[in-house]
């Protein structure tokens, strides 16, 4: 018990040790599913080879350094939606929340076009 203490309060005592973890866990919220199906999806696009597995990869961990994964899944949920189509999809084709979502994706795809592409 007590070496446990003491270890928390080396831990809490040295600047950066634990805030540096929640950083990396930040930069590092997308799930290896989500980026993968980016790649895959990226890749029929552009074409699938060596240099477009690197360009796509590239490109998924620019738009995960711009949008948090969950304003990314909702802009992806718009865009989904927007395809369904009907009365009551109509929501998503005109809502601003809705249209501020998918631009920020906009964004952060194009960004990271120019800097991987």
């Amino acid at each position: 018990m007590k070496r446990l203490a003491v270890a928390l309060s080396v831990l809490l005592a040295v600047p950066g040790i634990v805030s540096a973890q929640s950083v990396a866990e930040q930069l590092n919220d997308y799930p290896t599913a989500a980026r993968a199906d980016y790649v895959f999806a990226c890749m029929v696009t552009n074409g699938q080879t060596r240099e477009m597995l690197d360009r796509c990869a590239c490109s998924i961990d620019e738009i995960a350094s711009i949008l948090p994964y969950e304003q990314y899944l909702e802009a992806e949920t718009v865009l989904s939606m927007r395809r369904v189509g009907g009365e009551r999809m109509s929501f998503f084709q005109s809502a601003a929340m809705a249209e501020n979502l998918v631009a920020d994706l906009r964004r952060a795809q194009a960004e990271a076009e120019i800097i991987c592409f």
